[in-house]
């Protein structure tokens, strides 16, 4: 199959999930014979025209000069190359700024759309922008010839919403099985005395809950939280606020994968609080991690988790958490997370199954 993955900042993965997937989705598509094609911004680091057998388009991206608006230029120079090349599929990852070009693809190539999460509910944007990503949101199943769910979550909504059937692939992850404490050092803690938050500093995600909770908990461990709180003004203010508690340590962002697996293997919670969305790829690393999991109560981590974490709605029952859960009494939860990771979440098992799908979906001639 001829393959184009369109939508996002490009490979290797410098960015956020949708990079990370593509990452290794397309090299995975391509050690079994395809010919795929990632779409790659002209601002990525990484300039070359070929990543492991995938090849690299780049395309002109003025989102640092512009803003958000450059993403609509940068999507719509994506697709209109795209549609001249003959590709068998063209995947389209996520609908923000790509739905409303859509309708320039049709009859060039089978148009696959993965529907991310519900991003017009994110209350990052504006009253104005939420009602274009729920119109872009309507875009995508309109003018998509198929639809990928990554959720069972957003597969159920996309029925409802929409009548709009889709196909559920959820993300992949790796089961960490190499740990080392040395990687602790550098940021003072020790095993199972701290817990960990990985996230965007976004409201959704539920990091005040979870920052308050912790700042009247009576815990003596430390909490890490990994990200980067600098880049948004609700990031700076939780620093503001909780930044003097000596237990409390904003880091930043940590791109050096084997320390971030380091990190949760050796906390004693982790805490997951999206709310938005579908599959969130930083909840399967952290099952693959051997980490606890404390996560936010919606339809779309209590899927994946289930009975095997401890869900939370509210600062009280996060506080009973915190200064009530150990690490040592529950690795029967680690136990079934890591199993699911293998059995269910594999990338051997992603990528097997996105193959047959797209097979599936190109007509036989």
């Amino acid at each position: 199959m001829k393959i184009a993955i369109v939508g996002t900042r490009g490979i290797p993965n410098h960015y956020g999930g949708f990079e990370q997937f593509a990452d290794f989705l397309s090299q995975g598509l391509v050690q079994k014979g395809h010919d795929i094609t990632v779409y790659s911004s002209k601002n990525h680091p990484y300039k070359e025209s070929d990543y492991n057998g995938v090849k690299i388009l780049h395309k002109y991206d003025p989102e640092d000069k512009i803003g958000t608006a450059g993403q609509f230029i940068y999507d719509l120079l994506c697709m209109a190359d795209a549609r001249k090349r003959g590709f068998d599929i063209i995947y389209l990852l996520g609908y923000t700024s790509s739905s409303v070009w859509q309708r320039i693809l049709i009859k060039k190539s089978i148009v696959v759309t993965n529907m991310d999460g519900l991003e017009w509910m994110r209350s990052k944007y504006s009253k104005q922008v939420q009602r274009f990503l729920k119109y872009a949101e309507k875009l995508a199943t309109k003018y998509s010839d198929h639809l990928v769910a990554d959720s069972i979550g957003i597969q159920s909504y996309l029925k409802k919403t929409y009548n709009a059937e889709s196909f559920y692939i959820p993300y992949g992850s790796h089961v960490f099985s190499e740990p080392n404490k040395e990687d602790l050092i550098a940021y003072g803690v020790t095993a199972y005395n701290y817990d960990i938050l990985i996230a965007r500093f976004e409201p959704e995600n539920n990091i005040e809950m979870i920052l308050e909770a912790f700042s009247k908990s009576s815990t003596s461990r430390k909490l890490l939280l990994i990200g980067n709180f600098k880049h948004t003004d609700f990031g700076i203010r939780m620093a503001r606020l909780y930044g003097e508690d000596t237990r409390i340590c904003f880091l930043g962002p940590i791109y050096n994968q084997v320390a971030l697996n380091n990190l949760r293997y050796f906390s004693n919670l982790y805490y997951h609080g999206h709310s938005v969305g579908g599959t969130n790829p930083s909840l399967l690393e952290a099952m693959g991690s051997s980490s606890l999991i404390c996560y936010h109560n919606n339809d779309f981590n209590r899927t994946i988790v289930g009975n095997d974490g401890f869900p939370f709605d509210n600062y009280n029952g996060l506080k009973e958490i915190i200064e009530g859960k150990r690490k040592e009494d529950f690795f029967h939860f680690l136990t079934e997370n890591i199993e699911k990771i293998k059995n269910i979440y594999s990338w051997q098992r992603i990528v097997d199954r996105y193959e047959d799908y797209f097979l599936s979906i190109i007509p036989k001639s």
